[in-house]
């Protein structure tokens, strides 16, 4: 790409579909309300960080959430964490996910190309109601747990709303974690009721649940009662506490729907880090605060109109799939897909997109990285013109995938990166309908959150790389960690770096365009003779090479220094021979630099990765150290492992 296609965006929004976004009608709103004039994305990020009380009572309103705001909309706002928004509203998640469209669709279900029948909002209404009763029956009442070992399915977001319509607290695995990983998660929360599957498909193999489902209950002694649905048609079987979610709703007549109205702090999820360094920590998410972010992301960012379609590829193992489920809120209608995302073929996800029609397509940085060298190319096989913004997070979208997505996925739709985290169950830095789209970068941070990168010594800089930072609360921080009653792991999480200040781990850089660059995580940045190298660096340049299926690189301590190494996984018949390891560290000394340059480069046959699909550069630097897996069972591969241990060529 020459010089002067880098000084053009990609990708630019016509001031005609300017005018026509929820984001201009939001700041005309702040106009007539509020008198100020916003020329830009820029001014009203601006004001939305100044005016953090204004900002965010308005969000309330424009974007109708139901329930009773009360008079104060943030106390203590200095303190991080200690801020408090809304402290005397009372609301319900379920009933603000609910409450939208009368007609028409809520839910379409693909599972590997079987396409479910749709489900009506009024469908989705009654068996929520119906589950609900179950639950009431049960004994669940605020605060209890409900968990759900569940695939992407419409019977998962069943189960949310109904243990949210009574503020119970919803948490959830996918049906691919091992017995050890769920017990991990679970057995800290002590659940009250389990939903779970009798199975699950996966890559065209039907994969039953049964084994795993008859450890698990036992060794979750809080639990009272078990629903089982019936994914595969097996059914519950001789499962202890285990009873039949078919014939549970059946025996439960047309109930009407209530709603449990509660603090804007209740909790409503309890999410989970990674956990690849040990029991993995409980993250406490209020209603309030998961709600208005949603709402803001969705219905601003994403521009999100009422019965648009939103599809998010994901499991219910990872945060995106709370972030896709809100979309109701915006009176969306969600996509939902389980099983693999090339099964049966590559372009299952395209043709889904067709099939329902897809505005909004979300997916994963691997994803697109992976249809690119499959040799797929959709604007050939594929129409697509419904959808208007595709979005990818998980890890950074290197340049040359946008190019590949523009080239030959589609041209004319807005491609955002985004990133944030199951730490906020939201975005950081996003995208935005305003701005243009530039090569490789996060287009701007989300509004009402004051996003900086700041240097070793605490100051914030532009165009270096430094530590992605939140200065001031937000609303979606979480309530704390669960077992943390004085809480002391959680600001030793995100406070000890920069106290008063939220410090995400990520190692980031903001453009000349007012964009960001999230450059790796900082635990995982590399430090060859003192300079910080972020991963995503190197897998940008090495991930290109047709040679390369994918690549990790970490740090290995190495005579008083740390060197960089980098395991490469090859293509079928690929060889790394020396003129092979020649190529990939020019390719590395010419698009990064010479700093970036392995000392060592080595051939694997795979590379550990979390659930969610996060490859886990910490987990392979324990192991080449010698050091112990705390939690091995948080990896979708954790036999991969063993691929890195005691290597001859990292001896020398």
């Amino acid at each position: 790409m020459s010089a002067s296609q880098e000084e053009r965006p990609l990708w630019r929004p016509t001031p005609d579909s300017i005018a026509h976004t929820n984001m201009a009608a939001f700041m005309a709103r702040l106009t007539a309300r509020h008198g100020v004039h916003l020329a830009d994305y820029a001014a009203l990020h601006r004001w939305s960080v100044e005016h953090r009380e204004a900002f965010w009572d308005e969000i309330w309103d424009y974007c109708g959430v139901i329930g009773e705001k009360g008079a104060r909309i943030l106390i203590d706002g200095d303190k991080m964490p200690g801020a408090k928004f809304f402290p005397d509203a009372r609301l319900n998640f379920a009933e603000n996910l609910l409450s939208g469209a009368s007609e028409g669709t809520a839910l379409y279900f693909n599972n590997e190309g079987k396409m479910a029948a749709p489900m009506s909002w009024p469908e989705l209404r009654g068996h929520v109601a119906r589950l609900a009763s179950v639950l009431r029956r049960w004994g669940v009442a605020p605060g209890d747990r409900v968990a759900a070992f569940m695939p992407n399915c419409p019977e998962t977001i069943i189960a949310m709303l109904a243990a949210t319509s009574l503020g119970a607290v919803f948490s959830s695995c996918s049906p691919d974690f091992g017995v050890r990983g769920v017990l991990d998660r679970f057995g800290q929360i002590a659940p009250k009721v389990l939903v779970a599957c009798d199975g699950y498909r996966y890559a065209g193999k039907v994969l039953s649940s049964h084994d795993k489902l008859a450890e698990i209950i036992p060794g979750l002694p809080s639990l009272e009662h078990v629903a089982i649905a019936p994914f595969i048609g097996e059914g519950p079987k001789a499962l202890p506490k285990a009873e039949d979610w078919t014939t549970l709703l059946a025996a439960v007549p047309t109930a009407p729907l209530s709603f449990t109205r509660l603090p804007f702090h209740h909790p409503l999820y309890i999410m989970y880090s990674s956990g690849t360094t040990g029991v993995p920590k409980c993250i406490v998410h209020s209603a309030g605060g998961t709600l208005l972010q949603h709402l803001k992301e969705h219905k601003l960012h994403c521009d999100l109109k009422p019965g648009e379609v939103l599809f998010y590829f994901s499991t219910c193992g990872w945060m995106m799939w709370n972030w896709l489920v809100s979309g109701l809120a915006a009176e969306a209608t969600l996509a939902l897909f389980d099983g693999s995302p090339f099964a049966p073929n590559e372009r299952v996800l395209f043709d889904y997109a067709d099939a329902v029609k897809f505005d909004v397509f979300g997916t994963s940085a691997k994803f697109i990285d992976a249809v690119k060298k499959s040799g797929l190319k959709p604007r050939e096989t594929n129409d697509l013109s419904s959808v208007r913004m595709m979005l990818s997070t998980g890890s950074p979208l290197v340049p040359e995938s946008f190019d590949f997505v523009y080239e030959d996925i589609k041209k004319d739709m807005a491609l955002c990166s985004i990133s944030g985290g199951t730490d906020i169950l939201s975005c950081f830095v996003t995208g935005s309908p305003l701005l243009p789209i530039w090569r490789g970068e996060i287009q701007c941070a989300g509004l009402g959150m004051a996003m900086e990168v700041w240097n070793e010594e605490g100051k914030p800089v532009v165009g270096e790389k430094g530590e992605l930072v939140c200065t001031e609360a937000f609303p979606s921080m979480p309530i704390g960690f669960w077992n943390d009653k004085d809480g002391a792991k959680y600001n030793a999480a995100y406070f000890e770096r920069f106290p008063g200040v939220w410090c995400h781990g990520d190692f980031a850089e903001i453009t000349a365009h007012g964009g960001f660059f999230i450059h790796g995580r900082s635990d995982a940045t590399l430090n060859p003779g003192g300079v910080r190298i972020g991963t995503a660096e190197i897998y940008a340049q090495v991930e290109q090479l047709p040679e390369i299926q994918e690549a990790i690189a970490i740090g290995q301590d190495f005579e008083g220094d740390a060197r960089v190494v980098l395991f490469v996984v090859l293509k079928s018949g690929v060889t790394l021979d020396d003129a092979l390891q020649a190529k990939i560290r020019k390719r590395i000394r010419d698009g990064a630099s010479p700093r970036h340059v392995p000392a060592k480069i080595i051939a694997v046959a795979d590379i550990p990765r979390t659930k969610s699909g996060k490859i886990t550069e910490l987990a392979v630097r324990d192991v080449v150290h010698g050091r112990r897996i705390k939690n091995a069972e948080a990896l979708a591969n954790p036999e991969a492992l063993e691929l890195f241990r005691d290597l001859p060529e990292l001896r020398s």
